[in-house]
């Protein structure tokens, strides 16, 4: 069975990606089961990538809140857009809970220029510069550029110290961020040049999706039992992640959800918590 990827390519059907990466939700091999037989029910030549997606979403929420949510990560992280901000907070939360210090929305002067660095990180004596490329569709990737213009800026940053988390250091590392994946290019380039890349599936062992899942910090943009403009509410909030609205559950009282709806958030969080 041919099926429409979103970048448009045709390919066949991958059944077994499709059950591994509802197996990942947390959904029992019973439940994935019944999607995936309701999936076989409605394939057709032709159909979308995005069609399939859409209706194991919508089976799998029917069974589990928690589950729909963890499998709707990717898509959760395109809504921390459109200008990327929060998806910058969200990599430095994501740090923060390895034991790195962070900061935001920095500017630093370089030898030649000054320069806005997204996110900069310090453990153990080293300090990294992370830049975040944000995409607003599941289609974009970053390129060969990326690398290309981020090490000219990095080359300029690292022979002056900084001020940073209380002392005067150099910048030692750059770390490269997409919500996405990078071509094949732009990672044999920042391979070469010592970069490190940070994706929804690099590095193999310590990607997005697997630093979500390892330490079980979930953007809020994944609950299903909030609306659009209820997460954009608690973004602007600076909550940001499922953990932080059970530790401050008086958020939710603040953007105005009813108890009844409250009781289902919590609910929902604290599945996804335990998953």
């Amino acid at each position: 069975m041919k099926v429409i990827k979103r970048s448009g390519d045709i390919v066949d059907f991958d059944r077994k990606k499709l059950e591994n990466s509802l197996l990942r939700s947390g959904a029992m091999p019973s439940v994935a089961s019944q999607v995936l037989a309701g999936i076989d029910s409605q394939l057709h030549e032709g159909i979308t990538t995005k069609q399939i997606y859409k209706q194991a979403f919508a089976m799998l929420r029917r069974a589990s809140n928690a589950h729909a949510a963890r499998y709707n990560l990717r898509t959760a992280l395109l809504h921390l857009g459109p200008a990327g901000f929060f998806f910058e907070k969200f990599i430095a939360r994501l740090y923060a809970a390895q034991g790195w210090q962070t900061a935001t929305n920095l500017m630093l002067q370089g030898n030649c220029v000054s320069h806005e660095v997204d996110i900069a990180m310090r453990r153990d004596g080293v300090i990294i510069m992370a830049e975040c490329k944000f995409h607003n569709s599941r289609e974009a990737i970053s390129d060969v550029k990326v690398p290309l213009y981020i090490l000219s800026r990095f080359n300029d940053l690292k022979p002056k110290k900084h001020e940073l988390f209380g002392i005067s250091d150099h910048i030692t590392q750059c770390l490269i961020v997409t919500n996405n994946r990078f071509s094949a290019d732009a990672v044999t380039f920042a391979n070469c040049s010592g970069m490190q890349l940070l994706s929804w599936d690099l590095p193999a062992n310590g990607s997005i999706s697997l630093l979500t899942d390892r330490n079980g910090l979930y953007p809020v943009t994944c609950l299903t039992t909030l609306t659009a403009i209820e997460k954009e509410k608690l973004l602007i909030l600076d909550i940001l992640l499922v953990k932080e609205v059970l530790d401050h559950s008086d958020c939710l009282h603040k953007i105005g959800i009813s108890e009844n709806r409250i009781k289902n958030v919590l609910k929902e969080c604290s599945e996804l918590r335990n998953t």
